[in-house]
C-alpha cells in the first residue's frame, strides 16, 4: 500500500521552534508580561482560539494577543531573515527516500500556507510536497483535528491509513484525534501523559523515519 506521511513544519522540518519560545517571551516583556518558557512552549502549535483562552487564563483581559503575536512575527522574521532557516538533521535524506518510495507527502502546519511554502523552498523542501496545508484553512487549529481530516481528504487518503510526523504536543493530539498514526520527534519537549500513551512511535531524528514506515 502507498504511503500517506503528513508533517508537521517548525520543529519537524524545519529547527524554527526554539525561536517561538525566544520571541514569544521576549514581545510580551515589550508589553509588560511576563511569559515564561514553560508557557510559550505550551502554546507550540496550538490554534488561534485555543491560544486566545489560554494567554487570557494566564494573564488577563489586558494581554493583547493580536498586537503581541505580530510583535512576535516581527521579531522572529527579523531575526531569521539574518541568520537563514536550517533543517532538522535528516530532513531532506528522509523526505527524498520517502518520494522514491512512492510515498505521498503532504504538510499540516499552524504557519500560513504561503509562508509555509516560501520556507520550505528558501531549504529545499518544497519539490517534496504534494500538498501544503495549513490551519488558516480550516475552522479550528491544533490540537482539534481538522487541518488532519482535510489534508487527507485532499490527499484522497483516509486518516487511519496515513502517519503523521510531529514534535509537539498540540500537534500530536490533532492528528491523534483524526486517527492518524503519530510518529513523534521531540524538539523542545518529550512525549509525555496521553500523547506518549496514544502515539505510534517516537524516534530521535528523521533519519529514522523511513525505515520505520517501511516497517509500519
Amino acid at each position: 500500500m502507498k504511503k500517506t506521511v503528513i508533517f508537521d513544519l517548525d520543529g519537524t522540518l524545519i529547527d524554527t521552534e526554539k525561536y517561538f519560545k525566544r520571541f514569544w517571551r521576549e514581545a510580551a516583556a515589550e508589553f509588560g508580561f511576563a511569559m515564561s518558557e514553560g508557557q510559550a512552549l505550551e502554546l507550540r502549535s496550538m490554534g488561534k482560539p485555543y491560544v486566545l483562552w489560554k494567554v487570557k487564563e494566564w494573564f488577563g483581559e489586558e494581554f493583547d494577543y493580536i498586537k503581541i503575536r505580530d510583535r512576535r512575527r516581527e521579531l522572529m522574521q527579523a531575526y531569521l531573515e539574518k541568520t537563514g532557516i536550517e533543517t532538522k538533521p535528516g530532513a531532506e535524506q528522509a523526505l527524498r527516500q520517502l518520494k522514491e518510495e512512492g510515498a505521498a507527502i503532504a504538510l499540516a502546519t499552524a504557519t500560513p500556507t504561503e509562508r509555509a511554502k516560501e520556507q520550505l523552498m528558501q531549504v529545499g523542501l518544497l519539490e517534496y510536497f504534494d500538498e501544503v496545508v495549513s490551519t488558516v484553512q480550516v475552522e479550528r487549529g491544533k490540537p482539534a483535528p481538522d487541518v488532519y481530516f482535510y489534508v487527507c481528504e485532499k490527499l484522497g487518503t483516509a486518516p487511519a491509513e496515513a502517519f503523521a510526523v510531529e514534535d509537539s504536543p498540540n500537534g500530536a493530539m490533532s492528528a491523534i484525534a483524526a486517527g492518524l498514526k503519530v510518529v513523534f520527534i521531540p524538539d523542545q519537549t518529550e512525549p509525555e501523559g496521553e500523547v506518549a500513551e496514544k502515539i505510534y512511535a517516537c524516534i530521535s531524528g528523521l533519519s529514522e523515519l523511513p525505515e520505520l514506515l517501511r516497517r509500519g
